[in-house]
């Protein structure tokens, strides 16, 4: 690797698979497409790992002989001094040097040589996964002086040399994108307008995009209900549920399509869902593009595979959100299956409230199903109230699968297990951590200044929750049990739990939008949850602090067992302890490798003795619920009262013109379209030649701007928390005589 390009990653497909329960997403390339058709090219077997570059492509010096092949977006491919052509394998030898410009339009390319690149594999994928930090080159974006060795993946079945003009995917600016209605739709959380809305609107792809999932910029819903009860104050809030890849998730009134190393689990609200066919679409998208959703039904999904026209919308009412119900005479034992795209049902149990319960239903149909072992299933992740069946419509057709489910309606309705193996776990919890802090203030300068979370989100629950001060808090989470619920909120075996003790149910609202950077085993709290983040990335609970690791990349210890690196089951309960920032930092580092251990309990959990609880405790537990809904209300109240319930996405600056520039100065342009994370010069300052200017966030990245001279600084025109445009002017320059 001479040249790396701005974010290049070793990807296979169809990624890493059978661990989306617990948090783990598939990684694999975000043009599925594209990549399969490099591989095709250069006769690589179908799951042949390749390079996959985003914005630019970088320059790559071979050291041996090999065939490759690049596809994907518009750009320029140099063989040494001449130019190459895309979709077709080109020879090269021992000394050749490969360079890929930045592209023209879209996102990402592939590069794919004959016998596939060998790097070793992580839980069955050598798919990278950055934010994991593992699979793929050193569990990285690849750096220059890297060197990959080619492997001997090749086929019989594929040596395509050349694809015909006709064949090949083309990317644009402006995208129709085939969908599916669902999982959740009008009239239950969307009124018919929003999603009519929805379905009209051409969309921007906002800057703040990723292979975790495409921000999109557009019009707010005017939503179905007023809030999420106690999934959160936000109407998108709900229970958390398993995720499709590709589902248009709504983090409040911001919509964002999940890509491949989106969360598996979360608590927001998706009206539509990416069909299979078209997700490589989503892997062509750059900030500044639109898109219009176009409404599909499962057939017209289905034979999709190998087109490349436009989809044709069908009307909303033939591929309605909801496919099957059952029960629905009783509102607790009812389960309705919701369709999410092609390769998703989603079952839901009982009503949208918090109740043990139905967790106990889900648990018996994960059973079920682990135990049926049916061909064609491909993940099981249950919810809060909820169940996600991910499966292969080419061996599992949907038909059959919701007639299992209809044969398992009475059997699992009758049999419900009353008792589960549980364990308590003790963590240590550096309680309003730096990192959080940091966190908190990145969000604001980079996402929403005016968040009423901001600046201390620990204040803000003691206000939401109506509580004296922020010791009461405190007290709360430290006495809380809370029982693990599901794995994966957010990654890596991130656990979300509810205490058990609805006293000590501390319920907030979620972020909106959600934060663009979460530190490692951040704590936090949305709806009436409370989730330890897996790893950094995206979020939107509330902080209270930080802990020790829920996931161990590679050290087997006496809480990692061989083979299943996540700390935490379903059914845990967590207990929290004070220690102070400097103590936390100490025990991570010891606790990843073994050298210091948690206090662990083994235990059982029987749902009629917790039912009794609940009868003995009602009047306290009615008395605490009533204060913190009044000042749920209060704060509602406030919300409306001053524009705070919807988000706006602020507008970019106006770009400035050549002519404002002083005479004899040079301008220092924005690399890409993203927000200001520091403005680093002012004017009179000197800088030297590629001395940063600024640093952008863009695409979840970091990325300086440079100057193109030495010399002293004559205008600043942004600042930070500034949006800017790709090519917007950011500064002057006099340069040195």
């Amino acid at each position: 690797v001479v040249i790396p390009g701005t974010q290049t990653t070793v990807q296979d497909v169809p990624g890493r698979t059978g661990y989306w329960g617990v948090g783990v997403p598939p990684s694999g390339p975000m043009d599925m497409r594209n990549f399969r058709l490099a591989n095709r090219l250069v006769g690589n077997l179908e799951n042949a790992a390749a390079l996959e570059m985003t914005m630019s492509g970088g320059s790559y010096r071979f050291n041996r002989a090999a065939t490759i092949a690049v596809t994907g977006g518009d750009l320029t491919v140099m063989l040494n001094d001449k130019t190459v052509p895309l979709f077709e394998a080109v020879e090269v030898v021992a000394g050749d040097t490969l360079n890929i410009s930045a592209f023209y339009k879209g996102q990402r390319a592939y590069l794919a040589v004959r016998g596939g690149l060998d790097v070793p594999a992580y839980m069955g994928s050598r798919s990278t996964f950055i934010l994991g930090k593992f699979g793929g080159h050193a569990g990285r974006a690849l750096v220059a002086g890297d060197v990959l060795h080619i492997g001997n993946d090749v086929s019989d079945e594929w040596n395509l040399k050349t694809l015909p003009q006709a064949e090949r995917p083309v990317v644009s600016n402006h995208w129709k994108i085939g969908v599916m209605y669902g999982p959740h739709g009008a009239p239950d959380f969307f009124t018919p307008q929003d999603i009519e809305t929805f379905l009209a609107h051409k969309w921007e792809v906002h800057f703040n995009s990723s292979r975790t999932g495409v921000r999109l910029i557009g019009p707010k819903p005017k939503w179905a209900r007023t809030d999420g009860g106690e999934a959160g104050l936000h109407p998108s809030n709900i229970h958390d549920n398993a995720y499709a890849i590709g589902a248009v998730d709504f983090t409040g009134d911001m919509p964002v399509i999940l890509g491949p190393d989106g969360p598996s689990l979360g608590g927001f609200v998706c009206p539509v869902t990416v069909v299979d066919a078209e997700l490589w679409k989503v892997g062509q998208l750059r900030p500044g593009d639109t898109i219009e959703f176009v409404p599909i039904t499962l057939a017209d999904a289905l034979d999709r595979s190998g087109s490349l026209a436009d989809p044709v919308a069908v009307d909303i009412e033939q591929t309605p959100a909801i496919v099957a119900s059952f029960n629905n005479d009783d509102e607790f034992d009812r389960v309705v299956c919701r369709q999410a795209g092609d390769k998703y049902l989603l079952l839901e149990f009982g009503p949208p409230v918090l109740d043990l319960r139905l967790r106990f239903k889900v648990h018996a149909w994960n059973l079920k199903f682990e135990m049926l072992d049916l061909p064609g299933i491909i993940d099981l992740t249950p919810g809060i109230r909820s169940f996600q069946i991910h499966y292969d419509p080419a061996v599992l057709p949907r038909e059959r699968l919701l007639a299992q489910i209809e044969s398992l309606i009475v059997e699992l309705g009758e049999n419900c297990p009353e008792e589960v193996e549980s364990r308590i776990v003790h963590l240590p919890l550096s309680w309003d951590d730096p990192q959080t802090r940091l966190a908190i203030e990145k969000y604001m300068s980079s996402v929403r200044k005016d968040a009423p979370w901001c600046p201390s989100n620990i204040e803000f629950i003691r206000r939401i929750n109506g509580l004296d001060n922020i010791e009461q808090v405190q007290e709360i989470l430290f006495s809380a049990s809370y029982i693990v619920m599901g794995l994966g909120d957010v990654y890596l075996g991130a656990p979300v739990a509810t205490p058990v003790d609805p006293r000590h149910r501390l319920v907030t609202t979620k972020y909106n939008p959600a934060r663009t950077w979460t530190p490692e085993n951040a704590v936090g709290i949305g709806g009436a949850y409370m989730c330890v983040y897996g790893m950094e990335g995206p979020g939107g609970y509330q902080f209270v602090g930080r802990t020790v690791q829920m996931w161990n990349r590679y050290h087997t210890t006496k809480e990692f067992e061989p083979g299943k690196p996540w700390l935490l089951r379903c059914f845990d309960q967590v207990r929290f302890h004070p220690v102070a920032g400097e103590e936390l930092m100490r025990m991570r580092r010891d606790f990843i490798k073994g050298r210091f251990s948690l206090k662990i309990e083994k235990t059982t959990f029987n749902i009629n003795d917790y039912n009794r609880f609940l009868a003995d405790n009602q009047t306290g537990i009615e008395a605490f619920k009533a204060r913190q809904q009044a000042a749920f209300a209060t704060e509602y109240q406030h919300w409306k009262d001053n524009n705070l319930l919807t988000f706006e996405e602020p507008a970019s600056q106006a770009a400035v013109s050549p002519t404002e520039a002083l005479e004899g100065t040079v301008l220092v342009n924005a690399v890409v379209s993203g927000s200001v994370w520091q403005c680093k010069v002012a004017v009179g300052d000197t800088i030297d030649l590629h001395g940063e200017v600024a640093i952008l966030e863009s695409m979840k990245t970091e990325i300086p701007v440079a100057s193109p001279c030495k010399g002293t600084i004559a205008q600043v025109f942004c600042a930070a928390g500034d949006s800017v445009k790709q090519g917007q002017a950011m500064c002057t320059i006099h340069p040195d005589k």
